[in-house]
Order: structure tokens, then C-alpha cells, then sequence
């Protein structure tokens, strides 16, 4: 009897929150974004939103909120009520990198959000202007440390992926480059293809239209797995990096506070789009690598990621702004 009446005490306690999911979502929900229209969060915000508005029936808003490098978006999201009405397509930066990059941010990323899927990763492609004489990653290591100091790589600007990327090859392989920051990566490519610096790494699509032209020659990807966008080229452990693992990658989160059924529910649902062939094919075609996975495999996640890019940056001794 006893057993009895404590089994219907539990299932009476949990019923407001089974019913909650069941019935969510009742309105339409918002997918604040970190950066401006067009980009690669922005995209990859617009390819999701719509498939689960079909799926439920409601619509799915996406509200652009550039700025602080994502810091503006996830404060937002962090003080917004966690009933699973308001998302946050956050990035690398703005869930792990930030962390070590500024003195103070507005929102903690462990404790303020409920992971819901790591969405999609993004290989950087690392490239060499034609005059440095190396066809491998393997050879361009032994020329930078024959010549320490004299190679230099471009990137967008300091702390960004292309900074963060360049620094994790310089501490994994135990070379001294020079970092040349610009603002922005098209003038970050301009001179590595003109021949000022000697490499850089950048995003497989803004790399490719030079890759073509051979005005750039690719030596390896920077992700954990060969990208479908260039399969013939290498990761860089393939290439002898050992542990380098360096990506941009978008993940979608609530609140914290969420109730657990929600979470899973949107979980469970962005997985399935994530592994249908069409969305397969979609996101390869703008050079993401489509994932899916568990809110509990995306918390591991994004707590690695701050523990590694935290000893990245201290090691090139960048600075918090």
C-alpha cells in the first residue's frame, strides 16, 4: 500500500511537467541570434527555425542581436523567462572563447543556459601564399621552426577563430609565428594571396574562390574529421598535428531553468532535422558539418571548449579586453 501511494504521489508530481511538454510549444517561438543577417549563425538559424515551425505548427522567429562579440544576444537569453519560448543560437565565441577574452561578460555560459544540440561545426581551412615552400603541414612545420619568427599568419582580428586557430597550431607544433591582425577576413586573404604574410587560417568558403584560382594552396582542415567541402585535404592531426582540433561550431540553448522535458523535446527534434539527407546536403553546400546530439553531450561540450581555449589563450598571452 505503501509502495503504492508513493508511486502516485511521484506520478502526481511530475504530471505538471509531462503535461507542459506534451503541450508545448503553444506560441510561437524566438531564436535571438549573435550576429548580423547573412552569415553563418544567422543561416544556419533560418535553415532550423523553419523545420521546426513545420514540425509543430508554430512559428519560429529569428531576432538578429550582433554585437560584443555575442554578448549582447546571450544576456538577453540569459534574463529571459525558461519556459522554451526563448533560444539562443550561440557560437564558440560566445559560449567558450569569450570567457577568457573578455575581463567581464554580462551572463555565465555554464551556469545561466540549458544546452538543447550542438547544431553544426565549421572546418577553417589552413592556407599558404604559393612562395612558402611547403606542400604539407609536415614540411611547413620544419621551415617555421628552421626560421622561428619569420612566417606569419593573417586572421580577422585578435581573438577571433583565425587567431585562436593560428595559436593552437603554434603551440601544438611548437613554432613561433607572427600574427597579423586585420578587421575582417576578406582583408586578411587579400594579403596572404598578395604575398605579405605567409598564411592564414579561414572559413572553407570565404578560402575556396582562391583556392580555385590557385592563388592559395590549402594544406590541411582544422575540425576533428575531413570536411565533405574538401575531403581530399587533411585534418591537421592527419597531418601531424597531434590533439589540434580547432572549429567553429553553433549550438542552440534555453535559459537555465528550462524544465528538462522541454529541453529534451526541443532536443530530440532538432537531431531529427539535423539527420535528415536534405538538411544533410543543405548545410554541406555552405560548408557546416551538420551534428545533433544530447543537451548533456553539448554541456561537455562547451565546458571543454572553454578549458581548452583558456589555455590557448593564456599560452599566446592575449590579453582579456
Amino acid at each position: 500500500m505503501r509502495i503504492t501511494s508513493i508511486l502516485l504521489i511521484a506520478t502526481a508530481l511530475a504530471a505538471p511537467g509531462m503535461a507542459v511538454a506534451q503541450s508545448y510549444p503553444t506560441k510561437p517561438i524566438r531564436i535571438v541570434v549573435v550576429s548580423t543577417p547573412g552569415g553563418s549563425v544567422d543561416t544556419l538559424a533560418r535553415t532550423v527555425g523553419p523545420k521546426l515551425a513545420g514540425r509543430w505548427n508554430q512559428q519560429v522567429l529569428v531576432d538578429n542581436r550582433p554585437g560584443a562579440g555575442g554578448a549582447i544576444a546571450a544576456e538577453i537569453v540569459a534574463k529571459s523567462p525558461p519556459d522554451g519560448y526563448t533560444l539562443i543560437m550561440g557560437t564558440v565565441a560566445s559560449f567558450a572563447t569569450n570567457v577568457s577574452l573578455r575581463k567581464s561578460l554580462p551572463y555565465d555560459p555554464v551556469k545561466d543556459f540549458s544546452p538543447i544540440s550542438l547544431v553544426a561545426t565549421q572546418n577553417l581551412m589552413l592556407l599558404i601564399h604559393p612562395s612558402v615552400p611547403a606542400k604539407s603541414v609536415r614540411e611547413l612545420t620544419a621551415i617555421a621552426k628552421k626560421q622561428p619568427g619569420v612566417l606569419s599568419f593573417a586572421s580577422a582580428g585578435n581573438g577571433t577563430g583565425g587567431h585562436l586557430s593560428g595559436e593552437l597550431y603554434k603551440m601544438l607544433a611548437g613554432v613561433d609565428l607572427l600574427h597579423v591582425p586585420y578587421k575582417g577576413v576578406q582583408p586578411a586573404l587579400i594579403d596572404v594571396v598578395s604575398g605579405q604574410v605567409s598564411m592564414t587560417f579561414a572559413s572553407i568558403i570565404s578560402a575556396m574562390p582562391q583556392v580555385r584560382n590557385s592563388r592559395l594552396r590549402p594544406l590541411a582542415v582544422t575540425g576533428a574529421q575531413r570536411s565533405p567541402a574538401a575531403k581530399e585535404l587533411p585534418t591537421m592531426i592527419e597531418a601531424g598535428v597531434k590533439g589540434y582540433e580547432s572549429s567553429t561550431w553553433y549550438g542552440l540553448l534555453a535559459p537555465a531553468g528550462t524544465p528538462a522535458d522541454i529541453v529534451g523535446k526541443l532536443s530530440a527534434e532538432v537531431v531529427a532535422i539535423l539527420k535528415s539527407p536534405e538538411m544533410n546536403d543543405r548545410l554541406s553546400k555552405e560548408g557546416a558539418d551538420p551534428v545533433g546530439n544530447t543537451p548533456a553531450e553539448f554541456a561537455r561540450h562547451i565546458q571543454s571548449e572553454i578549458e581548452k581555449w583558456r589555455k590557448v589563450i593564456r599560452a599566446a598571452g592575449i590579453q582579456p579586453n
